[in-house]
C-alpha cells in the first residue's frame, strides 16, 4: 500500500509544470517580480480580502527535509524534475522559512480593476523560482475577492434602497444579505473563507465555518450572528393536518420580547398560511409575544412570493408609515432565501418601492450564489511575472497576446499609489525603490506575517 502523502507539505501545493521552472529562466537570472490583478470583469472595482488566511494557514510552516524528500519522490515519478538543491537550500540555509517578500493593498481596500493588488519577490538570489512556484496557491486569493466584491456591490443596492425608504438604514443594513451558502460550496474552508469574506460587509450568516475562520485568522471573538429558524423538516414532521401546532410551537419557543424568529411558511400553501395561520389563528399570540416573526417564502418566482407575502401580512397585522412616506409592517417581516441573486433581489427592493413599502420589511439570504456561483473569471484575475534580473541588469517581463489585447500584462516593479485623487498603478525600472507614497505594505518576508489585521480594522476600512 502506498504511504499517505503529508497534507502539511506545502511544497505540493503547485501545480505539476511548476517543477520543471527552475531549468527555464535565463541563466543569470537572481530575481523575479510577480503581481495579481483584476483585469475586468463584472464589477469595476474589487474589495481586497483573504490574503492574511493564506499567509497565516499555510506560509508561515517550515519546509522540513522530509518535506523535500517526499516532494521529490513524487514529482520525479510524476514526470517533472525538481529543484532538490534548491530546496534544500530553503531547509538548511532558510531553516525552512521561505525566501519571498509579499506586498498588499490593505484588506478591505476598494480598488479600481487595472491595478496590481499584490506582489511577490525572491529575497535570496539563488531562489527565484519560488515566486512562480506559490502562484497556485496566493492566486487562490481570487475566490475572498470576489466574494467580498459581490457581497459589497449588492451591499451598495440594498443601502441605496434604504436610504431612500427607510428611517433605520444604518441599524438595518448589516442584517440585510444572510449567508446560506455554507452546505453549497466545495469544501469547508470555501465555507469559512467566503463566509468570512461576506462578513466584512454584512454581519448576517448561518456558516459557522466563518465564525472559525474570523476567530482564529482574523482577531474576531464573533465574526457574525443568527436567529432561531424553522425548516420544512421541522415543520412537516408535525404533518399536514398539524401546520399551525409547527407554528404555535416556534412563537411559543421564541416568541420572547425583542427576538426574532424565522419560519418557512410554504411547505404547502403559502397564501393560506399567511392568511389564515399567521393572519388568524396565530395573530394575537405574535402581536402580545414582544417578537418579530420573519415569513419566509421558499419556492415560486422571488419577486412575485415577495410581494404576495408583504401584501398579505400587511393586510392582517397593518402597517405604520414612516417619516419618508412608506409603509413598516407591524409585529411581522419577510426573509427570501431562495432564488437569490443581484437580479432577483434588485427586483424585489423595486417592486416594494413601488407597493410604497419601506426595505426594512424584507431581507435576504443567498447560498450557493454568495459563495459559489463565481470564478476566477468573474473578475478575470492573473498572476503574472513583470520585472527580472538576469546578470544583475534590470529586464521587464509582459506578454502581449495579438489574439487577445485585454491579457497584455503589465511590466515593471509595481506599486499602488493616489494621483491626482486617482487609485493607479505605479511601474518602476529597478528593483531599488523605497515606494515613496505607497498604498501596499509588506505583509510578508521570509516566513513571517509581519501584519495582522482584525475583522474590526478591515470592516472599518471598508
Amino acid at each position: 500500500m502506498s504511504a499517505h502523502l503529508s497534507d502539511q507539505n506545502l511544497i505540493l501545493d503547485t501545480d505539476s509544470y511548476k517543477s520543471s521552472h527552475f531549468l527555464q529562466y535565463p541563466p543569470g537570472t537572481t530575481r523575479l517580480f510577480s503581481y495579481l490583478e483584476s483585469r475586468g470583469g463584472r464589477y469595476p472595482v474589487t474589495r481586497f480580502f483573504g490574503l492574511q488566511y493564506i499567509l497565516d494557514r499555510y506560509l508561515t510552516r517550515r519546509v522540513t527535509a522530509e518535506m523535500v524528500e517526499e516532494a521529490r519522490t513524487l514529482i520525479e515519478a510524476h514526470g517533472e524534475p525538481f529543484p532538490y538543491d534548491g530546496w534544500m537550500r530553503v531547509v538548511n540555509v532558510h531553516g525552512g522559512r521561505l525566501p519571498l517578500e509579499i506586498r498588499a493593498v490593505p484588506e478591505g481596500s476598494l480598488v479600481p480593476i487595472h491595478n496590481v493588488l499584490m506582489s511577490v519577490t525572491n529575497t535570496d538570489p539563488e531562489l527565484p523560482w519560488l515566486v512562480g512556484w506559490f502562484e497556485t496557491m496566493l492566486m487562490r486569493v481570487w475566490y475572498p475577492i470576489t466574494v467580498c466584491t459581490q457581497s459589497w456591490h449588492i451591499r451598495q443596492i440594498i443601502g441605496a434602497a434604504l436610504e431612500q425608504t427607510s428611517d433605520r438604514a444604518a441599524e438595518e443594513l448589516p442584517f440585510k444579505l444572510h449567508d446560506f451558502g455554507s452546505r453549497g460550496v466545495s469544501s469547508r474552508e470555501s465555507a469559512g473563507l467566503g463566509g468570512l469574506a461576506h462578513l466584512v460587509n454584512f454581519q448576517g450568516t448561518d456558516t459557522l465555518e466563518a465564525l472559525r475562520v474570523g476567530r482564529n485568522h482574523y482577531g474576531a471573538d464573533l465574526a457574525g450572528f443568527s436567529i432561531p429558524a424553522a425548516e420544512h423538516s421541522t415543520v412537516t414532521s408535525w404533518g399536514k393536518a398539524h401546520e399551525v401546532d409547527a407554528y404555535r410551537n416556534m412563537v411559543r419557543t421564541f416568541g420572547k420580547p425583542g427576538g426574532v424568529f424565522a419560519v418557512v411558511s410554504d411547505s404547502y400553501d403559502l397564501k393560506y398560511a399567511i392568511n389564515v395561520h399567521w393572519g388568524e389563528t396565530l395573530r394575537r399570540e405574535v402581536e402580545e409575544s414582544g417578537a418579530t416573526l420573519v415569513v419566509r417564502p421558499d419556492s415560486g418566482d422571488p419577486p412575485a412570493m415577495v410581494r404576495l407575502a408583504v401584501n398579505a401580512l400587511a393586510a392582517k397585522y397593518g402597517t405604520t408609515t414612516n417619516s419618508k412616506g412608506f409603509k413598516v409592517l407591524n409585529h411581522v417581516r419577510v426573509i427570501q432565501g431562495d432564488g437569490i441573486d443581484e437580479q432577483t433581489l434588485g427586483q424585489i427592493l423595486q417592486n416594494l418601492v413601488v407597493d410604497g413599502y419601506s426595505t426594512e420589511n424584507v431581507s435576504f439570504g443567498m447560498g450557493g450564489a454568495l459563495l459559489q456561483k463565481v470564478d476566477r473569471d468573474t473578475q478575470r484575475f492573473a498572476y503574472k511575472a513583470s520585472a527580472g534580473l538576469v546578470d544583475g541588469e534590470y529586464r521587464g517581463i509582459y506578454k502581449d497576446p495579438v489574439t487577445d489585447p485585454g491579457k497584455r500584462s503589465k511590466d515593471g516593479v509595481l506599486d499602488l499609489v493616489e494621483e491626482g485623487g486617482r487609485v493607479v498603478t505605479r511601474q518602476y525600472r529597478t528593483f531599488d525603490t523605497e515606494f515613496p507614497g505607497s498604498l501596499m505594505r509588506t505583509v510578508y518576508r521570509d516566513g513571517e506575517l509581519l501584519v495582522r489585521d482584525t475583522l474590526d480594522e478591515i470592516r472599518a476600512r471598508a
